[in-house]
């Protein structure tokens, strides 16, 4: 059965979408209020914390995937670098450095103007894709930060493609 059959009604509010996939998937969630959630996914290598916060204003349902990541500060110049590099091949989000709060950050916003709502299986690939992502590009993010590794030989180690489901 798809994830869309499970919902009658098409004005479902995303944030609801959302609620009833993490409890699909048995995720822990925090309903923090009407437009937003926050929920531990857990991954292979991490658990994420993902955020999701719908802007009527613009639209747009905002997801943040955060892992705590703390590089020396030598190393801030080549992980940078590699931020970079990883944000050339990702085609759906990107990542950013949040050096202040010591997160490793994978954004992305989908835009959904008008009458038209956001599907279950938008939401459930949106969350895969960040998870998915996180756990193809972590490896080389460690080489660089604890491996002294140059960023152009740690991005080699991110898996090509990545299957399955978070």
């Amino acid at each position: 059965m798809a994830l869309s059959e499970q919902f009658l009604s098409e004005d479902l509010h995303p944030i609801d979408i959302v609620e009833h996939l993490a409890e699909h998937h048995d995720w822990d969630f925090d309903r923090i209020g009407d437009d937003q959630i926050a929920m531990a996914v857990e991954g292979q290598w991490r658990t994420y914390s993902i955020t999701l916060a719908w802007s009527g204003y613009d639209e747009t349902l905002r997801m943040v995937c955060t892992f705590e990541m703390e590089p020396p500060e030598e190393k801030l110049p080549r992980l940078y670098h590699l931020l970079n590099d990883v944000n050339d091949q990702c085609w759906a989000g990107a990542f950013t450095y949040w050096a202040e709060q010591k997160l490793m950050v994978y954004r992305y916003g989908l835009v959904m103007p008008g009458t038209q709502g956001v599907s279950p299986e938008q939401v459930d690939t949106l969350i895969n894709a960040a998870v998915l992502s996180a756990e193809r590009y972590y490896p080389a993010f460690q080489l660089v930060v604890w491996g002294d590794r140059a960023p152009e030989e740690a991005i080699k180690v991110a898996i090509s493609e990545a299957y399955g489901r978070a």
